[in-house]
């Protein structure tokens, strides 16, 4: 390892870093400041601007994004490490890198420290919260052709937001409105080609669908070099106190790759997720192979079916179905083929990311539908072969869950059981609030109870816990903050807040289990899940033209469907939860009351006040649809808590 600098290689590091640190003329506009003076024009009603600015900020983003992943490849191509490696030589790559890349930048957007904006508003963008600003605007300026391609950017990513739903029927019947216009403003190239692949496929039109499955994977690759480039900035350096951080060189470029990598990691799994979904859609990338294989075996081009089978088998080695399919392949060519060297490629530098994403796939789709690809004689039966886990679509549900993924209510439903504590009241039954398995209580907990977790809340809380740090999580007109019971307990054992506050809520969640345990007269014992202090505040000047909820229609353990009248229990909802309550800690505020809905999360069927004392509790699952109606003044503050019947689900805080 190199120990000493020369003298040359000094000045060549201080040149690097004064042309790093030079400005230029260009200049972009900061996305965030377009975004900020788009919002105040929305609450000032004036929706012209709102429209410059919010598609300004669009623009500006997008360009942002651009410049940065030209750059940066440009300058890894100009920059390469090579295979003699050294202290010397890798640290005059990065900064001849770094050089390189901050001018390449900084001539295109002007100094870069103006385009840093807050996680927030990251957040925001990458929720499509501009869209749900335009589509009002636009609505406003009567362009309701370009307020349902708005409408229609913001539901793809939020679909369960029920009054953007209703606003995309209503545009369906307005005058000047075509199916045309309903457009993905921010659709992925290589997800849009795949879907609009697979939906031809379903047809019988294979030569259209092996075009656009062609073209998906070209997409994908490219998407996947330009997700790449994107870590390769800056990086936060999650679990450290940058104020305490007092590492030596090495030290600190090796926790930057391994931020740098940790990001990458995240590219197949970000590639193969749909707008407003957490989980990915398993196999997605082999199962562009499988499609493929089939569909050129339709149109009988049997050395391109054999080469994408061969490549589907590099993902799922051995794979029973696909191996006879080769072998169907060899005999009728007569010779063998090779897999593709892009996938293979691909596979090489990135078999660990993609393993776990493709582990439990066996155990989908990649088999096919019963009689799909031998018959008795030996022949083949290709009338109705469809890769199997996509039933023609794309959902990739597996198969085993596909029969009884649509919740019913819980079995055996009791209630009325003893409430336990002195003083707690019964309100209303599940009869009273027009439900089952629903229950609402009062006095659960003192008023000087309800004011010593008020104050805590005001000391432990932040902005976003639980929603990965996004400030407002399901609204932009409030702000959203919580703690856990363990973040609340270290405080505590740090002398930040009193033992006894932490010990309280605690305690005070321990009192909730055991009144919805017994009041339900369950018959094995109810685990805590997850249990959240949350404060939701009206942020002000921002309550004029709410439209919406606090918290959006929803169940707590599978996905609400309202246009199909189910609740999917199916990642990514929580599907090992079985009982929810809220137990409310104030009433002094506006708006917030607690509803349920039908399945269709319109029909109203109970409001609750919340009030100090109050608990609401009932079953988690799709007979509970539920959600929170505007918080238009004040600040609303819960402890919210869910349940699980089964302890490998447990919340290992509260079992402590």
């Amino acid at each position: 390892m190199d120990g000493n600098f020369s003298p040359a290689s000094i000045s060549a590091v201080v040149l690097l870093l004064t042309v790093a640190l030079s400005s230029s003329a260009a200049f972009l506009e900061p996305y965030d400041l377009l975004y900020d003076n788009a919002v105040q024009a929305f609450y000032s009603s004036d929706y012209e601007n709102v429209v410059r600015y919010m598609e300004g900020a669009l623009s500006s983003c997008r360009e942002v994004r651009r410049t940065k992943v030209r750059c940066r490849l440009r300058c890894q191509d100009q920059h390469p490490f090579d295979d003699t490696f050294s202290d010397l030589r890798f640290f005059d790559v990065v900064l001849r890198r770094a050089g390189c890349m901050n001018k390449c930048i900084e001539e295109k957007l002007g100094t870069q420290s103006v385009h840093k904006v807050s996680e927030d508003v990251v957040q925001d963008f990458n929720r499509r919260i501009p869209y749900n600003y335009l589509q009002l605007a636009y609505k406003k300026l009567k362009q309701p052709d370009k307020a349902a391609a708005a409408a229609h950017t913001y539901f793809q990513a939020n679909p369960e937001h029920v009054e953007m739903g209703e606003n995309l029927e209503q545009y369906k019947d307005l005058e000047g409105v075509n199916e045309d216009h309903f457009v993905d403003r921010e659709a992925r190239p290589h997800q849009h080609s795949f879907t609009a692949a697979v939906l031809l496929y379903v047809k019988g039109d294979y030569e259209g669908a092996i075009i656009l499955f062609e073209e998906a994977l070209a997409e994908y690759y490219e998407a996947d070099v330009e997700c790449r480039a994107l870590c390769q900035g800056p990086q936060r350096f999650e679990g450290h106190d940058h104020l305490r951080y007092r590492y030596s060189l090495h030290e600190l470029v090796s926790d930057h790759f391994t931020q740098v990598l940790h990001c990458e990691h995240e590219c197949v799994r970000d590639l193969a997720t749909r707008p407003g979904r957490l989980s990915p859609m398993e196999n997605y990338l082999p199962l562009h192979y499988d499609y493929l294989q089939f569909a050129y075996f339709q149109m009988d081009r049997l050395e391109e079916a054999l080469q994408c089978a061969l490549t589907y088998l590099l993902f799922h080695e051995g794979d029973e179905f696909m191996t006879e399919n080769v072998d169907y392949y060899r005999d009728v060519l007569g010779h063998d083929g090779e897999p593709r060297e892009k996938a293979a490629w691909y596979l090489r530098r990135h078999k660990q990311e993609l393993e776990l994403l493709l582990i439990g796939s066996k155990t989908m789709g990649v088999e096919f539908t019963e009689g799909n690809y031998w018959s008795s004689t030996g022949g083949r039966d290709d009338s109705n072969r469809i890769p199997s886990g996509t039933d023609g679509w794309m959902e990739y549900v597996p198969i085993s869950e596909k029969s009884s993924v649509a919740v019913a209510a819980p079995q055996q439903l009791k209630e009325g059981g003893p409430l336990l504590y002195d003083g707690v009241q019964l309100v209303q039954n599940s009869v009273a609030l027009n439900g089952t398995q629903r229950v609402l209580l009062d006095h659960v907990i003192s008023e000087e109870e309800c004011a010593e977790l008020r104050h805590l809340a005001h000391v432990v809380t932040l902005a976003g816990d639980g929603y990965r740090g996004r400030m407002s999580p399901h609204t932009p007109n409030e702000k959203f903050e919580g703690a856990t019971v363990l973040k609340t307990l270290q405080y505590g054992y740090e002398g930040r807040v009193p033992m006894k506050s932490a010990r309280l809520f605690y305690d005070i969640s321990e009192r909730a289990r055991r009144i919805i345990e017994s009041y339900f007269l369950l018959n094995s014992t109810l685990h805590f899940s997850y249990t959240h202090l949350v404060c939701r505040t009206a942020i002000t000047g921002r309550q004029d033209h709410r439209n919406d909820l606090s918290h959006p229609i929803h169940a707590d353990n599978c996905l609400l469907d309202p246009q199909a009248n189910e609740c999917w229990k199916e990642p990514p909802a929580y599907t090992y939860r079985d009982y929810s309550a809220l137990l409310y800690l104030n009433g002094d505020f506006e708006g917030g009351e607690f509803i349920f809905t039908e399945m269709d999360a319109k029909t109203v069927t109970a409001s609750v006040k919340p009030r100090c004392g109050r608990m609401v509790g009932f079953s988690s699952g799709g007979e509970n649809p539920h959600g929170v109606k505007a918080v238009t003044s004040g600040q609303r503050c819960a402890v919210a808590l869910w349940f699980t019947l089964d302890p490998l689900f447990r919340e290992l805080v509260n079992a402590c």
